[in-house]
């Protein structure tokens, strides 16, 4: 078996390989393969795969397997309905949805990277009397800096979480455990696939883990005046082009808001 990598495209919204697979009989069962290594490399996958049979007076048989990969855009949820639905979705379509709807709602209101979530034990968040904390105090993953998470807006969620808990016997240092396995929190990928079932329900395009951070950086920036400066200061970002971008704010997003402001 011989295979070809051609990468025609560096763009990573459309990363196109093209793989010229000579091969005779386990072809459907290698694309199969193929198409799950590239998932497990490019998480969240968006992948179409597109065979095509080449004539071939050989023995053997030409195939060629066409992967597109394509990397999902994802916003902030702006409309207040939209997101109440969203929140009603993971909270009653899913046998933990009081997991995954907490787990959204404190990645709201501490804008938290997905991993930062997830790493979260309980000593971070419960006293010893099971009262929640007021601050969390944290090393963020990615950076290594110093962290302190306000919890008073999440407090009322987190304790109805903690109930939850314990009234499915769930006993786990990490705040967000897996329900088969119970040691380990619930992964990155885990939690794209509810966001991902989440938007299929509600025919949403744009949702993923980093929903929760970007709606909740949103909220910020248009309930504190678009204050910039505190949400480049919460999300830890170095210009305010960056911020703007990754709030998701093209060009008619800020003429929508300029519209709605008297310049007397």
């Amino acid at each position: 078996m011989v295979i070809v990598i051609s990468w025609l495209s560096s763009n990573f919204s459309c990363l196109i390989i093209w793989l010229g697979i000579l091969a005779a009989f386990e072809f459907p069962h290698f694309a199969k393969r193929v198409c799950s290594l590239i998932s497990s490399i490019f998480s969240p996958p968006k992948l179409l795969l597109q065979v095509k049979y080449i004539p071939c007076r050989y023995t053997m048989q030409i195939f060629l397997l066409e992967v597109i990969y394509m990397q999902q855009v994802v916003l902030p949820i702006k409309d207040s309905n939209v997101l109440k639905e969203v929140q009603d979705t993971l909270l009653n379509n899913f046998k933990a949805g009081r997991r995954n709807y907490t787990i959204f709602q404190v990645g709201k209101a501490t804008l938290l990277r997905v991993s930062d979530v997830m790493g979260l034990k309980q000593t971070d968040i419960f006293n010893l009397d099971g009262s929640i904390k007021q601050n969390a105090f944290i090393h963020d993953r990615k950076t290594g800096k110093p962290n302190t998470l306000y919890l008073k807006p999440v407090q009322t969620e987190l304790l109805l979480y903690r109930q939850w808990l314990l009234d499915h016997k769930l006993a786990s240092e990490w705040l967000f455990p897996s329900i088969q396995h119970p040691e380990r929190h619930i992964t990155e990928k885990q939690f794209y696939k509810i966001m991902s079932k989440v938007g299929d329900l509600l025919g949403i395009n744009y949702l993923g883990t980093h929903t929760m951070r970007k709606t909740g950086a949103y909220r910020v920036y248009t309930q504190s005046n678009y204050n910039i400066g505190l949400v480049m200061h919460l999300l830890n970002h170095s210009s305010e082009s960056m911020t703007l971008a990754y709030l998701g704010l093209d060009q008619a997003s800020t003429e929508n808001m300029l519209n709605q402001i008297d310049f007397g």
